[in-house]
């Protein structure tokens, strides 16, 4: 088939390359403009225009896609179908009719769960055991459209934010694959989706990686995974952020979590640990990363910042 691909991140560049691979022509590939990033603000590509590049393959970095001038270069390729992955921005319907086959997205969930904008770290906090990829008919709602494929991934009981995006990314770009020649030959039957059973997730905002020590350990540390590597979970120790990377809610040994003392306190430190008293349980904190530091095992940090039980971390503000 003939296909326009429009996404952003390294999600979608594994489904583009498995499009290609495939033998579908990839007339054009739509992406979000370049943008300055890190300390000297340099402009850089999204990985999906350096993954089109590398093919030949013609790209289109509109600020707004519904633009009646970009809908016009969109429509002059006459492509059989529209694919989307993470592509970050919601197509009207004058661009949603255009392709022969409509337009497809690749959805990090199992629809209609986890609907919106970051749905791979929300299964992670909220603890789920298993999420998937959705392959949906797209209409001009957010996540709305009728299912035509589903794959389920299992979540990891050690998963992080960024090894589930792998592992998503993976299976979307293997569905898509698999996906594009039943659609072309009719195979699939689409279903609508429950919207009983609908649920809408948010953007992720570097605010919710602040730990409130009162909560429990088993929800804290799905918070450090979930949001590992963005935004990434925080405290405060010594008026300057520091970084939870790797931790485990520890149990007491006859399985009773332990639930006194006052959250936030770093009840013991041992060689490559240090244990924080959260509102139910403890959590064993192994790797961290302090403001203006890298991110090191807590051996290391240790020996530049002998922490000692009774160390008080939190507080919102560094002062």
């Amino acid at each position: 088939m003939k296909v326009i691909f429009m996404g952003t991140p390294d999600f979608a560049s594994g489904a583009l390359e498995a499009i290609i691979e495939a033998g579908h022509e990839v007339a054009a590939v739509v992406t979000q403009p370049d943008k300055p990033k890190g300390r000297g603000k340099e402009m850089q590509m999204p990985p999906v225009k350096a993954c089109a590049l590398k093919y030949g393959i013609p790209v289109l970095q509109p600020a707004k896609v519904r633009e009646p001038e970009e809908v016009a270069k969109l429509a002059s390729f006459g492509a059989d179908i529209f694919v989307v992955a993470a592509f970050g921005q919601l197509l009207p319907e004058e661009i949603l009719k255009l392709p022969k086959f409509g337009c497809v997205n690749i959805h990090a969930s199992l629809l209609p769960k986890y609907r919106g904008a970051a749905p791979i770290q929300w299964a992670i906090l909220n603890g789920e055991t298993e999420t998937g990829i959705t392959i949906m008919q797209m209409d001009k709602g957010l996540d709305t459209g009728d299912i035509l494929m589903k794959r389920v991934v299992p979540i990891g009981e050690r998963e992080t934010g960024e090894s589930l995006y792998d592992k998503l990314s993976r299976a979307g770009a293997e569905l898509i694959a698999e996906a594009l020649p039943k659609i072309e030959k009719g195979e699939l039957k689409a279903q609508k989706q429950n919207e009983e059973e609908a649920t809408y997730v948010g953007m992720l905002k570097k605010s919710m990686g602040l730990i409130h020590w009162e909560k429990d350990a088993a929800s804290i540390d799905r918070l450090v995974r979930g949001l590992n590597s963005w935004p990434s979970a925080y405290t405060y120790y010594r008026k300057k952020s520091l970084k939870i990377w790797e931790c485990e809610a520890i149990l007491e040994e006859n399985g009773r979590v332990e639930t006194e003392g006052m959250a936030g306190v770093v009840e013991r430190v041992e060689k490559d640990a240090f244990y924080v008293r959260t509102g139910k349980g403890l959590l064993k904190v192994v790797q961290v990363q302090l403001e203006g530091k890298k991110r090191m095992d807590v051996k290391d940090f240790l020996l530049g910042y002998p922490l000692e039980a009774g160390a008080i971390l939190g507080g919102q503000e560094k002062a």
